[in-house]
């Protein structure tokens, strides 16, 4: 038996049924996530994948079907930035939004949190990019800083939607590299990915078809 399978969990699905525009887009879902794991949900496109994160995410409700998730902190980075170009933030104030999670409302940040800003910015290779505007970076450095903003947050369940697509070689070893650590300081991560070198990576594949689970294997 492997190691997975003694990992406790920290949130599952139980018969998750998601209909979007009169489409079932998930049919009556089982999903486990555990602990210090990373979760890899595959499948090809219109399959499912994102509306499963975001029913993991809570930021979509089921139709039908039981979401439990233990009394943890969550943090979830979309495939891409929802920041208008022109607004003026740097890389630094991306990243620092997702400090604000650990501090609650109203809150200052302290040095604890600044560290986490510094620690994200570190992993991600985005230090010496800090100061530059965000609008400025290229698409793998976005995703890099996106990451880093979710990374911040230290949050107990990482949910990542396609991290490394259409990235350049350096960003997405970075990413991947990102995601290894964090499974392995003990965060629960769940990635929708079709990245070869990810699903190698992980711990457990589930796979989806027309919103069913058609696969789920222990791979780790």
């Amino acid at each position: 038996m492997s190691l997975v399978t003694t990992r406790p969990q920290i949130a599952r699905l139980e018969g998750v049924h998601v209909e979007l525009g009169g489409r079932d887009v998930l049919c009556h879902v089982d999903v486990v996530v555990q602990r210090s794991a990373l979760t890899v949900i595959a499948g090809p496109n219109g399959a499912g994948k994102s509306t499963l994160l975001e029913v993991l995410a809570g930021t979509r409700r089921p139709s039908a079907g039981l979401v439990v998730r233990d009394d943890a902190s969550s943090s979830f980075v979309p495939q891409r930035a929802a920041v208008a170009e022109r607004l003026p933030v740097t890389v630094r104030d991306v990243v620092t939004v997702g400090a604000w999670g650990r501090l609650g409302p109203w809150r200052r940040m302290d040095a604890i949190a600044r560290r986490a800003v510094d620690d994200a910015l570190e992993s991600l290779g985005l230090t010496a990019l800090q100061r530059r505007p965000f609008s400025e970076l290229s698409g793998g450095q976005r995703q890099r800083a996106l990451l880093a903003q979710g990374l911040a947050r230290g949050a107990d369940l990482l949910l990542l939607d396609e991290p490394t697509t259409a990235l350049d070689a350096d960003s997405g070893e970075r990413i991947r590299t990102a995601i290894a650590a964090e499974a392995g300081r003990g965060t629960a991560v769940v990635c929708v990915t079709h990245d070869l070198e990810v699903i190698a990576m992980a711990d457990r594949v589930i796979r989806l078809e027309a919103g069913r689970v058609v696969g789920d294997s222990i791979t780790g």
